[in-house]
């Protein structure tokens, strides 16, 4: 059985090589050193629940993609609607990243390698405060893959 390590490995190469990410991490998200500035932006994964049906695993899925919210020292004075960060930077940046992992299980390479979403997911922004400011999206989604184990 490799469906966990098929799974993972997958999202790991899709999400490395996306432009807009620089560090992937797996697990508890409260593990991670999130005081290290150089890891970002960062993608996190995580698996929060497996169920056998049939001939198919169905994994829920829960993906963060964050950045550091930066200020600049100068205060906006053109346009205070953007304020003087890159608030909007960053959840336009990290929301590509969640569209192109749906689009991958939709109709690109995780579809072709037989992972299907089972439902349309919705990614929740967030800003918090850990120990950087951080911002991104949030989607949890069910994946569906083939269960190649036998009884035999």
């Amino acid at each position: 059985m490799t469906q966990v390590y098929d799974l993972l490995d997958k999202l790991k190469d899709l999400l490395r090589a996306n432009p807009n990410v620089f560090t992937v991490t797996f697990g508890d998200i409260s593990e991670v050193d999130l005081n290290k500035t150089t890891m970002f932006p960062l993608s996190h994964v995580n698996i929060s629940n497996v169920v056998f049906e049939n001939n198919v695993i169905n994994f829920t899925v829960q993906l963060l993609c964050l950045d550091i919210v930066d200020y600049n020292k100068k205060g906006a004075v053109d346009d205070i609607f953007y304020g003087n960060n890159n608030l909007q930077d960053v959840y336009n940046t990290q929301l590509q990243v969640v569209a192109d992992v749906v689009e991958a299980f939709k109709r690109g390479s995780l579809y072709s390698e037989r992972l299907q979403l089972l439902a349309n997911p919705s990614a929740q922004p967030f800003k918090d405060r850990f120990e950087n400011e951080l911002a991104g999206w949030g989607v949890n989604f069910d994946v569906s893959l083939p269960n190649e184990t036998s009884i035999c």
